[in-house]
This record gives structure tokens, C-alpha cells and sequence, in this order.
């Protein structure tokens, strides 16, 4: 089919499916028009197959036509968007091999990297000062062309008249993560983009971590070598023709109509939870209580957004602290299976960059680009952190902000900038000295910041202590697994239990009743008045962080039975969880109560009640003595206000350790 016989045939398309499009694109002032490749494909089946082909050409004689219809003068470039694509078009990025170069095609996939937008030349007129002729260069290679000779003999030193140019725009595309097997490297492709691509509207359809489909036309693009040549590999990249969002999170799964309703008998189950928690994971021995957690946290709280805009985050966190070989990475790699979306590091191999956001030098077009890391990335989704106690120290500081407010800001470079991250974290920890010790408190000897520790809604030591008949059944369970590769009857199905979380927190958003809200703050109050009055400092049981936590887990119980109201049943299993967290990991030895400064802190109120009245026995014998002190003097004044002799000594050698006090001779002490 020749070019004009390609020409007319677009012409009578346009005026048949598109005329009324095209007039309205022109009034607005777009200089493109998005067309459905099945509607071409009905109209002239041949035109269709010769664009798959061809895109290059084929695209020009459609430009060509449009500009044969009756547009206004004004209008000088016109651009043809095709989407849906027939499915044989599309490609994995690492199935892209030469054999695809300048065939029409698309791809699906994260953008993990994004540069600056840039102008770029296309053609360029060049006038010959001798004969006055003028001589249109097009510029297709990395660099500027000049004309080599004019028809009049003339060689070099031509005058530029004007030159063309466009927007210019890179950006790397990688592999959805989800549908790769087990360990396999997801691949990238760079994206080139121009023209009305990077506009300001399309613009925030390209922020990293955001899905998208690219139609395009895949290019090869020579690599210069050093000594300024050309070497004989190519790199690929793909010139976009149109780029549209795929639908973000959860709308990855499809769900029939026989599955939906397999989900809604399953949520009509009075013994649902019992369910989701047996499926959770089947082949990890007991933990009821954590996998129960996970399955809350899976489903999720409800996020809400305030008419003021203060955004109430409905993501809880969990962090499992416990001692080596007692399950922690089983239940997370089990976890991050039945999560519709998620993405899973470990502590020494993720550094701060890696899971927030980092800013890299571009190649292309020779800038700085924003990369997002693993928690932009598992946005809308799940990110499982484990060995979260190896990571250094900045690292872990770079997630208070993407755990709290769920956005990660960047100020680096040139680049200032704010991705969303609502994305649920679950990680894991071992204790301070690898192993729980039974006689000292827990709350000290979880060896992460105060500030990272309390932005966690729940906190589980699993401890792997002997027990008789807790272990022959372990050995027995564990050994079973090991002979008939049988995790025993699950009760869901993975992929179901995956559909199963998916739905719920697609379609159903539970509100509080009036008597599950009744519940909770009765249960708030009560825990507030019982912290006691140790020694003048007030033991603090609860915060009203706990107290959202409450919330999000009642809504979660709700969500398991596909509910949009949260019964005072929901309030109750919320209140049970929590309760449990806390008196594992928050009970103060001295006064048996729960006491929420020992996770905050590592120091309980009594504790720090004890520090102050020993300040006031130093401060008062300081006054009646003079600057040295024999210990012995303020052990019998501090005993006398009812502290015992061990615990002075434990506190006088915590103050001499912050500096607040020394010992200038033996048996004395003296204030700094």
C-alpha cells in the first residue's frame, strides 16, 4: 500500500469515527488526538497491520491527513495517541530483543526514575552565505549536524536561520515486581518522551513509583565510545507514542463474579477469623496470636481525610521482636506472599536511600533524576522489613516520616520533592543481645529508637523458652512437615485468601458504632486512671496512640467479616490484641502495671520516680554537708524514704553513667 493510498484511507477514518474529536482537540488548543486501535483495526484491518509494522511511516501519512482535513493554520504539528492495543502486542521489558526494533508494541511496568524535562533540536535550517540557499538539516543522532557541503561547491561555515525544537523527557520504566518468579532481577527499559507527553497534566502520571502503560516504538541508540566513535553494541529504548496510568493497588487482582461470591459466603462464616488466621500460615507452629495481627494488619484500618486536610493514616504497623530460629522471616516471606502488593528487604541489604527515595545522576539528558525506593514503590501496598535491627542508625531514621505521616520528602540536588508512601510495614528484630533475657525488662533490651518504637501499633516478643510438652508437639509438627511435605488442612487457599484481602479493602469501608465507641474509650479511660501514683510520677499505661491503634484494629475486625460497621465484638478483639502486646512488652517489675514509657523510654515511671527522690536526697545532704558525700549517707536518707540499698546503688551508677554525678575517692560521691 503506497503512502497516498494510506493517506486517504486515514482521511475517510478520521471524518467517519473522529471528526467531532478532532475539532474539539483543535478548540481546546491540544495538538493530539487519542485513537482506539480496535476501531482502526475494524475500519481497515490492512491499515492496522501495516502500522504494527511500520509504525514509523504509517504514523507520518496519518499526520499528513489530518492535516489534509480542514484544520486552522495555527494547527502546524498534529499528534496521533493509539491505545488498546491488541494483547499479542504486548511485551515483557526483558523479552525486547532486536528483532523488535521499530515495531509497534507496549509495555507495562513501575517508573522507577524520571529526569528533568529538556528541549531538543529536530530539525535546523541552514542558510550558504555564497548562493543564499537554504538547507534543512533533520537532527536525528545525540549530536548537532551541520550541513557537509551547499549544491553551489561551497564546503563548511553555513549560517543557522532557525532550528526546531521539542520537549524532551527520560524516563526508566522497571518490571512489575508481581509478576516475576521467585528471585528474578526485575528489568528496566528508558522510556523517551516528547512533545504533548510531557506536559504538565501528564506529568503526574510519571511520578516514580506510579504503574503505567507505554505504547511505542522501539528504538536502538548507538553508545559512544571513548575515543569518540561509535561501539558495535546498541542500547534499546522505547519513543513513546501514548502512556497511560494502569490502575494503582489492589485493582491488580481480578475477581469474577464466581469468586466474589465464594468471598462473600466466606465473610458470611461466623468463624471467618479463625479461618484467615489457620490459612495464615499453616506451615509456621502456634504464634496465634501474631498470625491473627498479620491478618488484621493485611486488611487494614480506613484512612481518613479531615475537611480541614489533616489525614488520620488507617495503616497499622507490627513489629515482631524475638529470639533466632523462632519463625520471625517465615511469617514475614508468608506474609508478603498473601499481600495483594507488596515488596520485602532485609537490614543489611537496604540502606536509606534504597527504601525511601534517592537522587541519582542522569546519564540522558545529563541531570538529576528522583528514584523511588521500596516503600514509595510498595505504595497503596505492603513493605516487610526484616532484620530491622541491623540496619545503621541513619537508615533507620530515614523511615519516621514514611512510617507516620506516609510521605517521603527529598530535598537533594536540585530536587525537592514529595512522593506518597501509604504503604503498611511489617518488620522484624532481634533482641539488643540476640536473645531475650528472661530476668531483665523487655522494653530495654529492644534495641531500636524510642521515636521509631512508638510509631508501631503493635509490638510481639516471640520468646523461644523450653517447655516440655509445648516442644514434643513442635518437633512432632515441624518433623511431620518434614516427612509428608503436608501443612496439615488449609482452610483458604492462598490465591483466594488474596482475593479475599484485595476485596475488602477495595469495596468495604467500616464506620465506628456508637457502642464500639463506647467500648474503647471506657476501656482507655480505665486503663489511664490504673497507671497509680508510685512515688509522686504517674505511670502512663496508654497513649492516644494506642488509642488509634484501637481503632484501626476494630475496624479491621470488621473488615474480616466484609462488615461497613464496627461492632462493640470488633472494639472487643481490638482491646484483647492490644492488651496482649502490652502486657507482654509494657509491664513496669516494680509496681506489676502496665507502663507504656518502658517501650518509649526504656525507663519506667517508678524508675525514674526513684532518680528523682536520690536527686533530692544529694541536693538536700549537699546543703547540710557540703560537695562530697559519703554513698553511705545517702543510701540510710534514701532507705528512710522507702527505697531499698540495690536500688540506690543501681541508681547512683545510672547517674554517674549520664555524667550527672562522680566519684572523686572511693565511698564518695560528688556532683558534677
Amino acid at each position: 500500500m503506497d503512502v497516498s493510498e494510506q493517506i486517504k484511507r486515514f482521511e475517510q477514518f478520521v471524518e467517519q469515527n473522529y471528526q467531532v474529536a478532532l475539532l474539539e482537540a483543535i478548540s481546546v488548543g491540544n495538538n493530539f488526538m487519542l485513537i482506539d486501535f480496535s476501531q482502526l483495526a475494524k475500519f481497515d484491518p490492512e491499515l492496522a497491520e501495516l502500522l504494527l509494522d511500520q509504525p514509523e511511516e504509517v504514523l507520518k501519512a496519518f499526520e499528513i491527513a489530518i492535516r489534509n482535513l480542514d484544520t486552522p493554520e495555527s494547527v502546524s504539528k498534529f499528534y496521533v495517541r493509539f491505545k488498546n492495543l491488541p494483547k499479542s502486542q504486548e511485551q515483557r521489558i526483558r523479552e525486547i530483543r532486536s528483532s523488535h526494533i521499530d515495531k509497534f508494541l507496549f509495555v507495562n511496568g513501575i517508573v522507577r526514575q524520571k529526569s528533568d524535562v529538556r528541549p531538543q533540536v529536530t530539525t535546523a535550517k541552514f542558510e550558504c552565505p555564497s548562493c543564499g540557499n537554504v538547507i534543512s538539516v533533520i537532527q536525528l543522532e545525540a549530536k548537532f549536524k551541520e550541513p557537509s557541503r551547499c549544491g553551489c561547491g561551497r564546503k563548511g561555515k553555513f549560517r543557522m536561520l532557525s532550528k526546531e525544537l521539542v520537549d524532551a523527557q527520560k524516563i526508566v520504566l522497571e518490571e512489575i515486581s508481581e509478576l516475576l518468579e521467585g528471585g528474578e532481577q526485575p528489568k528496566r527499559i528508558d522510556i523517551f518522551l516528547k512533545n504533548d507527553l510531557v506536559s504538565p497534566l501528564s506529568d503526574k502520571k510519571t511520578n516514580p513509583g506510579t504503574k503505567i502503560r507505554v505504547v511505542g516504538q522501539v528504538k536502538e541508540v548507538p553508545i559512544p565510545s571513548k575515543d569518540g566513535g561509535k561501539l558495535v553494541r546498541f542500547d534499546l529504548m522505547i519513543e513513546a507514542n501514548c502512556v497511560e496510568s494502569v490502575e494503582e493497588s489492589f485493582g491488580e487482582l481480578t475477581i469474577t463474579e464466581e469468586e466474589e461470591k465464594k468471598i462473600k459466603e466466606l465473610a458470611n462464616d461466623p468463624k471467618i477469623l479463625n479461618k484467615l488466621v489457620n490459612s495464615m500460615a499453616p506451615s509456621i507452629y502456634g504464634h496465634e496470636k501474631v498470625k491473627e495481627a498479620i491478618i488484621m494488619q493485611l486488611l487494614g484500618g480506613v484512612r481518613k481525610t479531615r475537611n480541614d486536610g489533616v489525614v488520620t493514616r488507617g495503616d497499622m504497623h507490627i513489629l515482631l521482636v524475638g529470639d533466632p530460629g523462632s519463625g520471625k522471616s517465615q511469617l514475614l516471606k508468608r506474609a508478603q506472599l498473601i499481600a495483594p502488593k507488596s515488596r520485602y528487604v532485609s537490614g543489611k541489604g537496604a540502606s536509606g536511600a534504597g527504601l525511601t527515595a534517592a537522587v541519582v545522576r542522569d546519564e540522558f539528558l545529563r541531570g538529576w533524576a528522583l528514584e523511588a525506593g521500596a516503600l514509595v514503590l510498595a505504595n497503596h501496598g505492603f513493605c516487610m522489613i526484616d532484620e530491622m535491627d541491623k540496619m545503621s542508625k541513619e537508615d533507620r531514621d530515614a523511615m519516621h516520616e514514611a512510617l507516620e505521616q506516609q510521605t517521603v520528602s527529598i530535598s537533594k540536588a536540585n530536587i525537592q520533592a514529595t512522593l506518597r508512601c501509604e504503604t503498611t510495614v511489617l518488620a522484624a528484630a532481634n533482641p539488643k543481645w540476640g536473645r531475650f533475657d528472661p530476668y531483665d525488662l523487655l522494653g530495654k533490651q529492644i534495641d531500636l529508637p524510642p521515636a521509631l518504637i512508638s510509631r508501631f501499633d503493635l509490638i510481639f516478643p516471640i520468646k523461644d523458652l523450653p517447655n516440655k510438652e509445648q516442644d514434643e508437639r513442635l518437633a512432632g509438627f515441624v518433623l511431620n512437615l518434614h516427612q509428608t511435605s503436608d501443612a496439615g488442612t488449609c482452610d483458604i487457599d492462598t490465591d483466594t485468601l488474596r482475593k479475599f484481602i484485595a476485596y475488602a479493602r477495595r469495596y468495604c469501608v467500616p464506620k465506628l458504632t456508637d457502642a464500639a465507641l463506647e467500648e474503647i474509650k471506657e476501656y482507655y479511660v480505665k486503663m489511664r486512671a490504673s497507671g497509680g501514683d508510685e512515688g509522686g510520677v504517674k505511670a502512663i499505661p496508654i497513649t492516644a496512640r494506642q488509642l488509634e491503634a484501637l481503632v484501626r484494629l476494630a475496624e479491621a475486625s470488621a473488615r474480616s467479616r466484609l462488615s461497613d460497621k464496627v461492632t462493640r465484638k470488633d472494639s472487643r478483639k481490638a482491646i484483647e490484641l492490644l492488651h496482649y502486646c502490652m502486657s507482654q512488652v509494657g509491664i513496669d517489675p516494680d509496681t506489676g502495671k502496665i507502663d507504656v514509657d518502658i517501650l518509649t523510654t526504656g525507663v519506667s515511671s517508678s524508675a525514674r520516680s526513684n532518680i528523682i527522690v536520690i536527686k533530692e536526697v544529694i541536693n538536700d545532704l549537699e546543703n547540710k554537708i557540703g560537695k562530697t558525700l559519703p554513698v553511705d549517707d545517702v543510701a540510710r536518707e534514701a532507705q528512710e524514704r522507702g527505697i531499698s540499698a540495690d536500688k540506690v546503688e543501681e541508681v547512683l551508677e545510672k547517674l554517674k553513667r549520664s555524667g550527672d554525678i562522680f566519684e572523686p575517692k572511693r565511698g564518695f560521691i560528688q556532683k558534677i
